[in-house]
């Protein structure tokens, strides 16, 4: 019996011809190709099994720079953005899949940048296989921020000037990317919607800064140049804990940059520079975060939820000025940050004006004035 297929179809199943024949016989899509399967994909016209074949059989193969730059304009063509009556402003992306190494404290970034007068937003989402590690999503919960809010109200937020920063959830800017996220968890292994989703740009200043992690060596070209696809006025490509925005407190790292048409730039960086003295890396993992069922994931290493909390805790306690692991970690990133964008001569000055605003209660109020607004759902 002959199958006849609908244009869609019929391309969906050329694509797999080429890139889904093995290591040695596999060929490369172009950019309008490569975007024409995403497409696809995003809008549920593929068939799943496709779906997945398609973008495991790209990171089987090893995505070229082509494949990359029109995955990327598809996943950008379907975000929801809005624009923020600022000048400046920085947008922090973890990685979404969260972190199961230790208890992260870049969810805290944003209040501590925006007390600096450096306008901020942090995204993510609530959990993400197959990692499953804790999220920006549940640690502001815990600490009793909206995390349900969309793009237009947490711009309003970030322009404000007694809160000058925002979460921004996936599930609000790029429906259609989170709803791929029980096919993601079948497929059992990354692929490059987890390389990509960090650039897609919901939020758009005058000018935005991105600022990202990576842990591969060849990541940080890849990302500055997709970046600068993304729209971005400059890029931080930080070397950091877990693929995160900060580094580790235990030993020099680097990241790496671009600013408007420059070159791509490495800057080297030693926590020993700013007076860190820590043992280890990132704060550790609380003493209960051992997975337990039913309430994590089912197949998450850590107890996510457990996490959360004790980072919620931590997070607030270093906002008012408590010192420790997690105030060093924040000063650290926003050091990054403020020399990228030449607020600071220095990283040592950088951290000199952070610890600043965090031990004259400038940073904990721009927190404070945020978890203070109502919820957009009540």
């Amino acid at each position: 019996m002959q199958h006849s297929f609908s244009p869609a179809q019929a391309e969906m199943r050329s694509l797999l011809q080429r890139v889904a024949t093995g290591p040695e016989l596999s060929k490369d899509l172009d950019r309008a190709e490569a975007c024409s399967g995403m497409r696809q994909v995003l809008c549920r016209e593929a068939d799943p099994v496709q779906a997945a074949i398609y973008l495991i059989a790209l990171r089987m193969k090893r995505e070229t720079d082509d494949e990359n730059a029109g995955i990327l304009d598809a996943l950008l063509s379907s975000v929801t953005k809005a624009d923020v009556d600022v000048d400046e402003l920085v947008e922090i992306a973890d990685p979404y899949d969260g972190f199961v190494r230790g208890t992260p404290a870049s969810s805290f970034l944003p209040p501590v940048l925006a007390a600096l007068d450096v306008p901020a937003a942090i995204t993510g989402a609530r959990v993400v296989g197959p990692k499953y590690g804790v999220t920006h999503y549940m640690i502001l919960k815990e600490a009793g921020i909206d995390v349900h809010r969309d793009p237009q109200t947490v711009a309003g937020h970030i322009a404000d000037p007694d809160i000058g920063w925002g979460y921004l959830d996936q599930s609000r800017f790029a429906r259609e990317l989170h709803g791929l996220l029980d096919l993601r968890e079948l497929m059992v292994k990354r692929t490059v919607l987890t390389t990509l989703e960090v650039l897609l740009h919901p939020l758009h200043a005058r000018r935005t800064h991105l600022m990202t992690g990576y842990v591969h060596k060849p990541y940080p070209p890849r990302y500055l140049k997709l970046a600068r696809q993304a729209g971005y006025a400059s890029a931080m490509i930080v070397r950091g804990v877990e693929g995160g925005v900060v580094p580790s407190l235990t030993q020099p790292s680097k990241f790496f940059r671009f600013v408007a048409d420059g070159v791509d730039e490495e800057v080297r960086l030693d926590p020993d520079d700013i007076d860190i003295r820590q043992h280890a890396r990132i704060t550790p993992l609380p003493d209960d975060a051992e997975q337990q069922e039913p309430e994590g994931q089912p197949f998450a290493s850590i107890n996510a939820p457990a996490v959360a909390r004790a980072a919620a805790a931590a997070g607030r306690a270093a906002l008012a000025g408590e010192a420790g692991s997690f105030r060093d970690s924040l000063v650290l990133g926003a050091s990054i940050c403020l020399t990228h964008l030449d607020r600071a001569t220095s990283l040592i000055e950088a951290a000199s004006v952070v610890r600043g605003v965090l031990d004259d209660g400038s940073a904990k109020a721009r927190f404070d004035a945020l978890a203070a607004v109502g919820s957009d759902l009540a």
